[in-house]
């Protein structure tokens, strides 16, 4: 529930220089970020400043690292539907064979469909969790398919032949009410059997809730995270896990991504470095929830190491009931400069919580462990590739962050490529009010979204505790818990982006950082965000839901005073902050609210809270904003093709690893689905 997922505006960085793929050093200005665009998306990509001048040991390091993160790609395309691993092996056959005619215009859009598969990890949206409906029709399917004899189809079971395949395939693919949504959370329904995703089969919301029901310890104060790492199935009339680990479910991939871990291990940066990276091992051999635990806390506790990984089954926005947890992996090395802005409002954690609006009773007497960094992602797969995060605060656990600490990262080179892309665009100048907000906007509006989301990870995810008693929020706010949750941090970053103990810290020059970013908030928030939906369509993403709850309900609460105002200029909607302060307080107020509903697992007011100001939205915002981006010709989504590490070898010795940097799309994923195959097609 900790990452922060968006397209934000980015610090603005200087000049990055890094390796290109024939290990000649590029300027940033020369080094092409954005190199293709198609349907609602764009791919852009990263550079790693810097790598040349690491060491053979941490060069190694990164390298095995970076194998393991992609061994497991396998897993999220089965995690995300169960038959995602078929329609993906069929259309990388089609693109790579196909005979036909390349030129003609269906099979434009057959490429451009494979492609928005390619970058969702399946048949759904990345982040609607719609099914992605071809624009070519099932004849010509059936032509694609005719037309690859030299491909290697997926033949499974009954599936002898490509005939089969295709009528295998063709009500997956094109009919609107199969596997209609990954991730269903309308209110009123059974949302596990509503959902498409692959972590529940032949069970019932009801049956799952009575199934951890009857598991977990009551009062329990270091409880495992029920679920995370299991798929929920009925065999013979019992409910029973099947576990991802070695010897289980997505057994090869994880025998795999151990095999990489083992060797990583073996040239840690340090003690501890190597105790975390066992203790993951362990865990992948056993399956076991405890060893997980065991290896969040050494996780947290190194602190030292330049280089760093996330490895696993870590977030839970795949699953309705915030329960299952989808495979990602990001691996980093430390941007040692760019941490002094992130670790500073790291070392003032305790001055935020003592000052926070929230109840005394809901604050911390003691903020633990908080570390705060910038890094440069190197290598992200799983759940965070091809669409990325921008920050991380882990791990998820309360218990384990309030009693061990957390980290706090930002991705540092992530950042600069959206920053590059925004500074070409021409959206501000379309949806800001006046040329005082643009002017702020173009100043700082870079540094404004980059404090907010450190203070988001850093501070907002590590703030305020759960009253004793109380369960874990998955448990208690059950389908809403990730809303609320990133309501809550995104609340405590605005809070305090109008505070003046940040200009006196050093990490912003004055309030004007935070009116950038109230300005941006409730623009995106109330407007901008909506390009994303498809006309008729309500928010269901969590960070959608979570944006619009806090600025809505500000609007509703501040209208007397028109303290956020919509207004009309010819034709066009703006919504304008006219009060700061005021909005800074009410704020407070709705912070204050939701971290009682967390604090107190008061479910009917958090329900109340997501399901008044969170869901609906008005469908002429929808077509307006829409249309306005479509004239402007930007894209809403992003995401990266990302850097490949090529080791050098004397005989069986690893002397060096380069670095390269691919720029065609198709290419790349026809790839990674060469080299990363690692699971049969049906798990």
């Amino acid at each position: 529930m900790n990452q922060f997922k968006c397209m934000v505006m980015a610090l603005a960085a200087a000049t990055i220089v890094g390796c290109s793929g024939e290990g000649k050093e590029k300027k940033g200005s020369d080094f092409e970020v954005k190199v293709d665009q198609f349907a609602d998306l764009q791919i852009l990509r990263y550079q790693i400043p810097g790598f040349k001048d690491l060491t053979l040991q941490q060069k190694e390091l990164l390298y095995y690292l970076s194998e393991a993160a992609n061994a497991g790609r396998d897993i999220i395309w089965d995690q995300n539907y169960k038959y995602n691993l078929v329609v993906r092996h069929t259309l990388d056959g089609i693109v790579e064979h196909y005979q036909g005619d390349r030129n003609a215009p269906e099979f434009a859009k057959f490429l451009e469909y494979t492609k928005r598969v390619w970058f969702s990890n399946g048949i759904h949206h990345h982040y609607s969790t719609k099914k992605i409906m071809p624009e070519f029709t099932e004849a010509y399917f059936e032509t694609l398919v005719a037309g690859s004899p030299d491909a290697r189809f997926p033949l499974f079971g009954d599936i002898k032949d490509a005939t089969a395949l295709v009528a295998f395939l063709k009500p997956i693919l094109f009919d609107p009410t199969v596997a209609a949504k990954r991730v269903n959370q309308e209110a009123g329904v059974d949302l596990v059997t509503s959902s498409a995703n692959n972590f529940y089969e032949g069970v019932t919301q009801a049956e799952v809730e009575a199934y951890y029901a009857a598991s977990k310890k009551a009062n329990d104060p270091t409880p495992i995270w029920y679920g995370l790492n299991s798929k929920l199935v009925k065999e013979d009339g019992k409910v029973v896990e099947k576990v991802w680990k070695s010897g289980g479910m997505y057994g090869k991939a994880i025998d795999r991504i151990i095999f990489w871990l083992e060797k990583a291990s073996g040239v840690a940066e340090n003690p501890k470095q190597k105790k975390a990276l066992d203790l993951l091992i362990a865990y992948y051999k056993s399956g076991d929830l405890k060893t997980w635990d065991e290896y969040n806390i050494a996780w947290v506790a190194d602190t030292e190491s330049m280089i760093d990984v996330v490895n696993g089954f870590i977030e839970v926005y795949g699953d309705p009931l915030g329960m299952r947890a989808s495979y990602e992996s990001v691996v980093s090395v430390r941007d040692m400069e760019a941490t002094k802005r992130i670790k500073a409002i790291g070392d003032e954690a305790q001055w935020f919580e003592d000052n926070s609006p929230i109840e005394a009773s809901h604050k911390k007497e003691k903020v633990t462990g908080i570390s705060a960094k910038v890094i440069l992602a190197v290598q992200e797969a799983g759940d965070a590739a091809p669409s990325t995060p921008i920050g991380i605060n882990l791990p998820n656990s309360d218990w384990i962050r309030k009693d061990y600490g957390s980290k706090s990262v930002q991705l540092g080179n992530i950042v600069h490529a959206y920053d590059e892309v925004a500074s070409k665009g021409s959206a501000i100048e379309e949806f800001a009010w006046n040329k005082e907000e643009i002017d702020r906007a173009r100043r700082y509006g870079p540094l404004a979204g980059a404090l907010h989301t450190d203070m988001h990870e850093v501070i907002g995810h590590a703030s305020g505790q759960l009253n004793p008693g109380i369960g874990t929020p998955k448990e208690t706010l059950k389908q809403y818990a990730s809303t609320l949750e990133e309501a809550r941090a995104d609340l405590v970053a605005l809070y305090y982006l109008m505070d003046k103990k940040l200009v006196e810290m050093g990490v912003m020059p004055s309030l004007e950082v935070g009116k950038a970013e109230y300005d941006s908030y409730i623009r995106n928030a109330l407007f901008l965000q909506l390009r994303r939906l498809e006309n008729g369509d309500n928010l269901e993403e969590s960070h959608m839901r979570n944006r619009q709850l806090v600025a809505a309900w500000a609007m509703e609460k501040g209208a007397a005073n028109k303290v956020i105002e919509k207004k009309m200029r010819d034709g066009k909607t703006y919504f304008v902050v006219n009060d700061y302060e005021k909005l800074r307080v009410l704020f407070g107020d709705l912070l204050r609210e939701i971290q009682r509903i967390k604090s107190e697992g008061d479910f009917a007011a958090g329900q109340a809270l997501v399901e008044n100001y969170g869901v609906k939205v008005d469908q002429g915002l929808v077509r307006e904003v829409k249309e306005r981006y479509r004239k402007i010709g930007s894209a809403p989504y992003s995401g990266f093709i990302q850097p490949k590490l090529v080791p050098v070898m004397q005989g069986e010795t690893l002397v060096d690893v380069k670095i390269e940097y691919p720029d065609n799309f198709e290419k790349h994923m026809l790839e990674l689905g060469k080299m990363y195959s690692l699971l049969p097609y049906i798990n």
